[in-house]
């Protein structure tokens, strides 16, 4: 009996620490990225998926990372490159955690950085996608903040192309803010962003 205990000890003692590594290795690819050591941060979720196989938070990141530089790439080689390690880091994500309302956000997000690229060649290919990964996404999770304010802004940009009334799309950005504050995330690794930019762009609505 005493060496079942035992066992069970050192079982439990080496998942504890490897979640402790995992726990640390994000902690410090999140101080670096807050550095705005963008590069540093990439490289080291990169290390973090490699060695943490079955986590999916590593590729996640890798994939944000990606999709935000590529707002403010111009080189279409350069954004392609982006795009395309953005892509495949998710799709490496989704191998690990299906219907994921984060993952489909994510994705959304990476067809509307096409589309803003080059609207001509993107738009008609990715536009009803992004609606339906939305539509999807608030389907599995209806109070996700991200998924919500995603949504109504991509809904509100919309309506400005085709000069259409913004004003109920205001209305739901202004309420994915008060979800915000309410969400409680599975880990303080797992997504948060959005409320400042829900912020600025209810904000810009009263303008």
């Amino acid at each position: 009996m005493k060496h079942l205990i035992l066992i069970a000890f050192l079982v439990i003692s080496g998942i504890t620490k490897a979640q402790t590594n995992f726990e640390k290795g994000m902690g410090k690819a999140f101080e670096l990225w807050q550095s705005n050591k963008t590069d540093e941060a990439e490289n080291m979720f990169e290390r973090i998926s490699k060695v943490e196989s079955k986590e999916w938070l590593p590729h996640y990141y890798i994939a944000q990372i990606n999709s935000l530089k590529s707002w403010s790439t111009t080189d279409k080689s350069l954004l392609k490159a982006q795009l395309d390690k953005a892509q495949d880091h998710l799709n490496a994500a989704m191998l690990l955690s299906e219907d994921n309302t984060e993952l489909l956000v994510m994705q959304a997000q990476i067809y509307t950085n096409w589309i803003a690229s080059d609207g001509m060649t993107y738009g008609m290919k990715y536009s009803g996608k992004v609606d339906e990964l939305y539509t999807k996404a608030l389907e599995l999770d209806p109070l996700n903040p991200r998924a919500v304010f995603c949504k109504a802004d991509w809904s509100m940009n919309s309506a400005k192309y085709f000069g259409k009334d913004t004003a109920p799309y205001c209305k739901e950005i202004v309420a994915s803010i008060e979800l915000f504050d309410t969400f409680k995330a599975e880990s303080n690794m797992h997504p948060s962003w959005g409320k400042e930019r829900a912020q600025q762009v209810a904000e810009s609505c009263k303008q």
